[in-house]
């Protein structure tokens, strides 16, 4: 893998934002449905998650639990939170131009969506046990039967986006870690036209080569004696 292109950082600053795409990915689907299901269940908390039987104390229609409303309703504030800095973090994720960035906020992603995950499946499992507890005498008229069902279903549905999102951000992850890309060092490139390096011989003369780094070729030691012997022996008269 070219460690250019890690996590997209090749494409850096030179795609524009695309609204119609950046919405229409699949990652930013599972963004939105998260974000709507935590309103939907930290709102029907709210509004219609506590009762009143005939006190001023106002009761959790979750087995009369207040542990189970606080739970749903911090973990819906907490995932509407995160959703919105999530979505806010993909839409500026390709502008990012160092690796460092990238590979951080990447790493947040897979770390948040695995624990949102984990704590959605918690609560569905304990708001689930907890409704289940609960006798109709508790309710009277059903009240709160309706917001307590769909806490529960859309507890439910936030496990199954925020799993998908961990799966998203471990791809991502695993995609771009490979080949060492994280200690990657930008290098400067190699120029086209090689530079003459000079190789020093005997009696001062130089051979120039455009090839740096590479032995010079076998030459003869051009010395000024014996050329003048040579010479004098070519021009000696013959016997």
């Amino acid at each position: 893998m070219d460690p250019a292109v890690a996590f997209g950082s090749a494409k850096a600053g030179k795609l524009a934002f695309d609204p119609v795409a950046f919405f229409t990915h699949p990652r930013t689907i599972m963004r939105i449905l998260s974000w709507v299901f935590s309103i939907v269940v930290f709102s029907c908390i709210v509004n219609e998650g506590y009762m009143n039987i005939g006190s001023e104390r106002l009761l959790c229609v979750f087995n009369k639990n207040a542990d189970a409303c606080n739970y749903g309703m911090t973990l819906g504030v907490t995932c509407f939170l995160a959703s919105a800095f999530f979505l806010v973090l993909d839409a500026v994720f390709p502008s990012f131009s160092s690796l460092k960035d990238r590979r951080r906020a990447v790493l947040l992603d897979l770390v948040c969506s695995g624990v949102a995950s984990f704590l959605w499946f918690v609560g569905f499992c304990f708001l689930a046990n907890q409704w289940q507890a609960t006798s109709p005498d508790e309710l009277p008229l059903s009240q709160g039967a309706d917001a307590a069902r769909a806490v529960i279903a859309f507890s439910f549905f936030s496990v199954i986006t925020w799993t998908v999102l961990t799966l998203s951000a471990l791809r991502r992850y695993l995609s771009g870690s490979q080949a060492n890309l994280f200690t990657w060092q930008h290098l400067d490139p190699v120029s086209g036209h090689a530079r003459a390096t000079p190789y020093p011989i005997a009696n001062g003369a130089t051979i120039v080569t455009t090839k740096p780094y590479q032995a010079p070729p076998f030459t003869e030691t051009l010395d000024p004696q014996k050329l003048t012997q040579q010479q004098h022996r070519s021009v000696a008269p013959a016997f």
